[in-house]
């Protein structure tokens, strides 16, 4: 006889049977336990919530809407004539923008490249203080 009080070699029956046992009864435990604060967390009670009561809402009237009437008109429309007069300042203002920048205006890419050049370093100039009375008459 190995061990007192055993019939044989049922060591492994006794200690799987134990292990098992108790594993199966933790994780039942466990379950519950996750059940009970999951149905704490999902109350469908309403003590101490007040319902909110509107004023306004939707009213049965027994009748159907009339969608004859008109809208009313949030601002009131131009006229021709003062269309026309506001559509002659814009062109005046047009006019009057492109005569203040009459000046020739480069188009090509390597006239907007020696422009980008002479441009920066004029600003540059600016800048640092040493000012060109050619491009700002009233540098100092």
């Amino acid at each position: 006889m190995l061990y007192p009080g055993r019939q044989g070699n049922n060591m492994t029956i006794n200690i799987g049977d134990t292990v098992f046992s108790r594993t199966g009864r933790f994780c039942r435990t466990g379950v519950a336990i996750v059940l009970l604060a999951i149905s704490g967390c999902s109350s469908t009670g309403m003590e101490g919530s007040t319902p909110v009561a509107s004023a306004e809402g939707p009213k049965d009237t027994a009748t159907f809407p009339n969608l004859n009437i008109p809208p009313k008109v949030a601002a009131q429309q131009f006229t021709e004539a003062e269309k026309t007069a506001k559509l002659a300042q814009l062109k005046a203002d047009e006019r009057a923008q492109a005569a203040k920048n009459s000046g020739a205006k480069p188009t090509s890419p390597a006239e907007l490249t020696a422009l980008a050049k002479q441009h920066g370093g004029d600003t540059l100039k600016q800048i640092e203080g040493k000012c060109d009375l050619t491009l700002d008459p009233t540098c100092k």
